[in-house]
């Protein structure tokens, strides 16, 4: 087996250390640490991490490989640091069988970039109507943890409750995307001033925190636990604030471009703005960032969204709704939370690896840098400031909103128990 020395990395963004790698599992963390035959990494300068943990990626396959592939998604996440990603459930068919998440785990195992661990769907097809089969998924090859109907929200209360009783059973987590469906129809962005300005359909606050109320207290009634996907409101961070405050088993995500991005980009009807949920207002955006920074919103997920050049090439009405993200997560963090001083790169380490792990229950992730864990790495250089160009993205789609924009910081290297799948920016 081979070894790497990791020479000078500051650890967490503590101390210089050195971290000696010996197959798949860290052997020493210290000072002057002989390298012997091991191959030096010269680190200096460096921030070492575990391995980020994505718990909202959209893979696409089976089905739409035309924007993504589990080869194609899982190489961006290894070139973005992560060594495991959750896939979402809409793919064609729908993962909401046993069979449908055995095929994506198994791809994911044998192209070996990061780990996949599929989501499988709450419903059926994920039409709302009836539960999918939560329990064979859970016991297949595929291990299921997270169930979630992602793109659509669970919106009826009962099937909702049935949800989170069911998964109770083993120990699972319903992830919510908070969208009450008869007050979004035909929305395209943020209810608010620039809606109105523009004259397109507004996607109200209300219909986000308003799902969000009512399944903090479902799961309260049944004693699960829930997690809300992508928050993205100052009143969904006071929900959750509250539901936390009486004990309730919730936890929440934010995605990078909620922390950095608001509606007034969409007064250039770039479809590359168009997501959902919406781009929210500076209010919005500060309000998330002080959440994420008190552990109100417990972790960061991109919700990496690939389309074709097609899907987003078009009127902004046509325009499918999504960003790509594994690739620009980490910088985006650094910007907005660790060059603000909300968090340090011990908090960054929570939010992007310890947190989505231990929700998900991704085993060997989010794990200490410590002598006898699992090598699952990240190496990060936050000096580094660079332009971002899609057109070296390893994703297989390119509707990044961050083209052109300078943002700060690079990953470097990433390890998955101990096999470099990226080396000095480079996919090994």
């Amino acid at each position: 087996m081979s070894k790497t020395l990791i020479r000078g990395a500051q650890v967490l963004g503590g101390d210089v250390q050195d971290v000696l790698v010996d197959g798949e599992t860290i052997a020493a963390v210290g000072t002057d640490l002989p390298a012997g035959d091991a191959t030096v990494i010269q680190a200096g300068g460096q921030i070492l991490l575990p391995g980020l943990v994505d718990l909202h990626t959209h893979l696409r396959e089976p089905g739409r490989e035309d924007s993504e592939t589990v080869l194609t998604g899982t190489r961006a996440a290894a070139t973005g640091g992560y060594t495991s990603v959750f896939a979402m459930a809409n793919t064609f068919p729908v993962a909401d069988t046993a069979g449908v998440v055995e095929q994506v785990y198994r791809l994911g195992r044998d192209h070996g970039y990061c780990d996949v661990q599929p989501i499988g769907a709450v419903t059926v097809g994920l039409e709302g109507r009836k539960l999918a089969e939560l329990g064979a998924m859970h016991d297949s090859a595929a291990g299921v943890t997270v169930f979630s109907d992602d793109g659509k929200c669970v919106d009826d209360a009962v099937i909702m409750r049935r949800a989170l009783e069911y998964v109770k059973a083993f120990g699972g987590v319903v992830a919510q995307h908070a969208q009450e469906p008869r007050l979004t129809e035909g929305a395209q962005m943020n209810e608010g001033t620039v809606s109105a300005e523009l004259g397109l359909g507004g996607w109200p606050a209300v219909a986000e925190e308003s799902i969000i109320a009512r399944d903090v207290l479902l799961a309260e009634h049944v004693g699960s636990r829930l997690h809300v996907c992508h928050l993205s409101t100052a009143g969904s961070v006071e929900i959750v604030r509250w539901a936390k405050s009486r004990g309730i088993d919730v936890t929440a995500e934010v995605t990078p471009h909620h922390l950095l991005l608001t509606d007034e980009l969409v007064r250039s009807y770039n479809p590359v703005y168009k997501v959902n949920p919406p781009l929210r207002t500076e209010r919005d955006v500060l309000a998330l960032r002080r959440a994420l920074a008190d552990g109100t919103i417990d972790i960061v997920a991109t919700d990496h969204a690939p389309h074709p050049h097609e899907d987003k090439d078009c009127e902004w009405a046509a325009a499918a709704m999504g960003m790509v993200g594994l690739e620009t997560a980490l910088s985006v963090v650094q910007q907005t939370m660790v060059e603000t001083g909300l968090l340090d790169w011990a908090g960054v380490a929570d939010r992007m690896s310890f947190a989505p792990a231990r929700i998900g229950r991704a085993a060997g992730h989010g794990r200490p840098v410590s002598a006898g864990e699992p090598a699952n790495l990240t190496l990060v250089d936050p000096a580094y400031r660079g332009t971002v160009d899609p057109a070296g993205f390893a994703s297989r789609s390119r509707n990044t909103p961050y083209e052109g924009r300078e943002l700060p910081g690079r990953v470097t290297h990433t390890f998955l128990r101990g096999r470099a799948t990226l080396m000095d920016g480079k996919l090994a």
